[in-house]
Formats: structure tokens, sequence, C-alpha cells
């Protein structure tokens, strides 16, 4: 093969790269969108339990919304990449975790003591305590 048209070929692929990184980067930049996490809800008997799948995504970057009939989780994810240590990704293969600002509504089928609700993260996962109104 000729050594400039391998240069050119070369010159090519990291370019033909370099923009598809930037676009599955910045996809939420095009339309905005929300993507919705994945939960669990249980009524139990004196309070609802919400488990939302929130893998990734920092506590400081949660924001928890409890009104007297419905809970609402927002917040942003990263994009999950490899570490510059780990070293620069040479080929997209999948791309199927969401990122970007998400958001997730819950109605509750009764009235809640908003002042006693609290949330804890345990491996991945969020756990609001929800207590009833007697």
């Amino acid at each position: 093969m000729d050594p400039i048209r391998s240069i050119k070929l070369s010159w090519l692929h990291g370019a033909l790269h370099d923009v598809t990184q930037e676009l599955a980067r910045s996809r939420f930049s095009f339309a905005p969108h929300r993507w919705r996490p994945a939960i669990n809800a249980y009524r139990c008997k004196s309070c609802i339990r919400i488990c939302v799948d929130l893998a990734g995504v920092e506590r400081s970057r949660i924001d928890l919304t409890v009104e007297p009939l419905r809970v609402v989780i927002r917040g942003s994810r990263d994009v999950p990449e490899p570490t510059h240590a780990e070293g620069r990704a040479m080929q997209l293969l999948a791309m199927e975790i969401d990122y970007g600002p998400f958001e997730r509504e819950v109605q509750l089928p009764a009235e809640v003591e908003i002042e006693e609700v609290h949330a804890e993260q345990r491996n991945g996962l969020l756990w609001i305590y929800v207590p009833l109104k007697p």
C-alpha cells in the first residue's frame, strides 16, 4: 500500500472517531431529553418505600422533592467513560447506559408526612422512606 494513502486513511479514521465520540457525548445537546430511572415502589403498613436505580449518580447531584401526594426525583448522571488512566477509548462498541439529566415522578396513593421523609443510597440504589399520614 502506498505510504501516503495509508497516512490519509489513518487521518480519516482518526477524524471520524473524533466526530463519532463528540456526537455520542453531546446527544442531549441537540434535543433536550430527560431519561427516566427505573423504580420499584411499595406500599407498606405505615409508609411508602421507593427504590430508584441511580447507579453512578453522586448524592450531591440528586434533587428530591416531596409533596403531599407525589415524589419527584431529578438530577444528572455523567457519561460513564474510561478514565484517562485506563487510556482513551479507541472505538465505541455500545452505549446503552442513560446519562445526562433525569426526572422521575411517583404519584402517591395517600397523603404523607413530608417532614419525616428520608433517603439513603445503597449499592447504586436510592431508597426513599415516605411515612403515611395516620
